[in-house]
Order: structure tokens, then sequence, then C-alpha cells
């Protein structure tokens, strides 16, 4: 995948959650880039802070200190330009495939001939043209992945974050809407960061990785993947990032959280 200029900036972020013992910091100093076209993973053990990580970009959540730029501009907001999928994919359980799609473009006040014609479009990169008429509770489980990820980017976002996109499906399930994810990003030419703790799926999927530890979310990681796609879990290459991330991914969630009180700047 060809990647271009700088997308997202992510500097020096901390965030903490007030409790009954004081702060606990989740992310301290968190700092990464993410170029566009690129598909970038979050990696991590639970509790490290990669899901904080990602609703904060999002803009659900105000980081304590740092900044984080999109295309050179703070974000201080959740917006239609950072689109976020959920991992119980949040589908309208009273509107058809088709109307859910339709539904953030209708938010955006758009032309009635552009959203025909943008769903239509989804609805043929996502194979649900056939399905269009079905309600979530009538869909499996891939169906309902396909319709949330094409109605997250009914309105063309700058980026794409997905949180466990695949986590809620069995293991014959994920594998073969890998591929799926996959061919939808680049038709899309998207800027993706997913979060997830399944290692094969983040080389699978990613052109990097970045692993983050139980150390205040600290960054021990941060590899590119270099296959070629489609990329095969049985090829040596992919075994030895298999064992490389393995390895990391032990030593991540035994780091020892620093005992550390931060005040924190702009709090």
């Amino acid at each position: 995948m060809e990647v271009h200029k700088l997308k997202l900036e992510v500097k020096n972020i901390c965030k903490g959650f007030e409790e009954d013992q004081g702060t606990r910091i989740v992310l301290d100093n968190i700092s990464f880039n993410v170029k566009e076209g690129e598909i970038v993973t979050l990696l991590g053990p639970s509790g490290c802070g990669k899901t904080t990580m990602l609703t904060t970009i999002a803009g659900f959540k105000k980081q304590d200190s740092g900044v984080i730029l999109l295309n050179g501009e703070p974000v201080t907001k959740a917006g239609p330009d950072k689109a976020f999928m959920f991992q119980n994919y949040a589908l309208y359980p009273w509107k058809t495939v088709e109307k859910n799609i339709l539904f953030p473009m209708k938010q955006a006040k758009m032309s009635v001939e552009e959203q025909r014609k943008r769903l239509d479009y989804l609805l043929e990169i996502s194979r649900l043209k056939e399905y269009k008429n079905l309600y979530p509770h009538q869909m499996s489980g891939g169906m309902k992945q396909r319709t949330a990820l094409v109605r997250a980017l009914a309105v063309r976002p700058e980026i794409l974050l997905m949180d466990e996109p695949l986590g809620a499906l069995d293991i014959e399930m994920r594998q073969s809407l890998q591929n799926e994810l996959l061919d939808i990003f680049r038709k899309e030419n998207l800027t993706v960061i997913i979060v997830t703790h399944d290692v094969s799926e983040a080389i699978y999927l990613s052109d990097r990785v970045i692993l983050m530890s139980t150390n205040h979310g600290e960054i021990i990681l941060n590899e590119k993947i270099e296959l070629d796609s489609p990329r095969n879990p049985e090829d040596e290459k992919f075994k030895e990032y298999v064992g490389l991330l393995s390895n990391k991914f032990i030593e991540a969630g035994s780091r020892k959280k620093k005992e550390t009180e931060v005040n924190f700047e702009n709090k």
C-alpha cells in the first residue's frame, strides 16, 4: 500500500482517572505517528491503555496533557472525520442494513443523489447488496461487522479507529473477515488504527504494530511488518514476527508500573 504524508501525530499524551485512592495513571507521555494510508495496530495486554488511547484519539476522552494532531490540526472533540467502530458494532436494531448505512449520510446532510451513489458503492464493496433489507437480528456476526464497517466509512472519514473489530467472532469467521477488511481498506485508501490483543491478527492486518505495556501504556516496540500481501500465517517470516511479538507481549504484561505521582499540565 502506498503511504503518503503524516496523518496523525500523538505527542506526549498523559491520561489518568480519579479514583478513591487518588489518580490512576493510564497513559504517561505516549507518542507515535501514523502516516496517510497506513494501517497501524495498537497491541497490548489487558490494562495497558490501548482502548483509552484510541478513544482519546477519537475525541471521546480528553487527555490531561499532550496534543493529538489530525492533518496538523488539534483533536478537541469527536466528529465525523474520525470514524469509530465499536467492538459490539452498535448497529441500530430497528434499522435495516441499508438504513444503518444511510443514517450518518443523512446526519451529514448529503444530497439524496450522493447518498444513493455512496450507498450502492458501499453495499458493493462489502458484498451486502442482497442483504440490504435485513435487520441486525437476522444477520450473522460477519454481516454485522461488515455493516458496521461501511457505516463508519459512509461520510469518508479522515481516519478509521477500530476497537477489537473481530473480537466477538469465532476463529474461523475472524480469519475469513481479515481479508475482507484489508480489501475494503485498500479500496478506500484508508488510514486505520486497530486495537487488539491478538498477536497474529496484528501481524496479518498491519503495516506497523505498536506494542504497549502495562507500565502506563509505555511503548516497548514500534515494529514495521515487512511482509508481502496476501499474508500467509504459515510462512516462516510470518512465524518469526509471531515469535518476536509474542515474547515482547509477555514482557509488556509484566512491566511494573512506576510508583510516581504525576501532576498533569492543563488538568
